[in-house]
């Protein structure tokens, strides 16, 4: 964003190319631990454009297009196919708390919206309201339904629907990655990613080769990292300070109620840069 908080399309452009030449072979536009709760649906679809259009054939683009209005969700999904997204980030619906029949119905309702395939995303800690593993492996069945970008950390109810359907597996929190890898994600949807994303590809090949000995010693060289950015106050934000710190982009600006790092945080954040191997 500028200083004056309006999309930055400059900016924007600027992290696609870095994500792209760091070893990134997708990029998630609008998701929820990032800023899209306080874009209109104009700006998220303004943001998938520029995306698309920065990243190329290089990289599969993923629009998050969830609500807690299954209406909206749908008329969301239906811009971002018509903008030109490869897939869809769909999270749960959030504060009104549907039972797990609601939950399932309104992911078909989308999943029937276009023919793109659908990432669904589970992370109760924010929406107050997880998928349940009998809902994950009904959802399974839907065609475009393809795959989970969990952030819910429950590594054995995961098991289960890995074991039980053929739904591709993400880490969606930084602190597991490792052992959601080790019981066979597919990948990782990642913030720390945003600066350690060759890292992070390294680890994903170091598992995939069956050389958990490389992949521990990534997972334990980004402990600072990590924690810098995701224990210190929240994703979105420290990943800014942290693009703006690499000179990726100029400003970390946020909307509110997201506040800029306080000096306190940016040094932590730095100590944990000086620290870490990005290479």
């Amino acid at each position: 964003m500028t200083p004056d908080g309006e999309l930055d399309p400059v900016g924007t452009k600027a992290v696609v190319e870095h994500l792209l030449a760091t070893g990134h072979d997708g990029i998630v536009v609008n998701g929820t631990t990032g800023e899209s709760a306080t874009l209109t649906s104009a700006e998220s679809m303004e943001m998938v454009e520029w995306v698309i259009e920065a990243a190329g054939e290089k990289a599969q683009v993923v629009a998050g297009v969830g609500s807690n209005d299954t209406r909206h969700a749908v008329e969301m999904a239906k811009l971002a196919r018509d903008a030109g997204a490869d897939a869809l980030l769909l999270v749960t619906p959030y504060y009104n708390k549907p039972t797990q029949a609601g939950v399932l119905a309104h992911c078909r309702a989308v999943a029937d919206a276009t023919d793109l395939p659908v990432l669904l995303y589970d992370i109760p800690g924010r929406t107050g309201i997880p998928f349940a593993t009998e809902t994950l492996i009904a959802l399974a069945e839907h065609p475009n339904i393809r795959g989970v970008k969990d952030a819910k950390g429950d590594l054995w109810a995961a098991t289960h629907v890995m074991a039980a359907t053929d739904l591709l597996w993400f880490s969606g929190a930084d602190e597991v990655n490792l052992p959601y890898l080790a019981q066979g994600a597919t990948g990782i949807v990642s913030v720390v990613g945003h600066i350690a994303g060759r890292r992070y590809a390294d680890m994903v090949a170091a598992v995939d080769a069956g050389d958990l000995a490389t992949a521990r010693r990534i997972h334990l060289d980004l402990l600072p990292i990590v924690d810098a950015l995701m224990t210190t106050s929240q994703g979105a934000i420290m990943a800014k300070a942290a693009l703006t710190e690499l000179g990726i982009i100029e400003h970390a600006t946020v909307r509110l109620p997201y506040v800029e790092s306080p000096p306190e945080h940016l040094e932590i954040l730095r100590a944990a840069l000086a620290l870490t191997d990005l290479s």
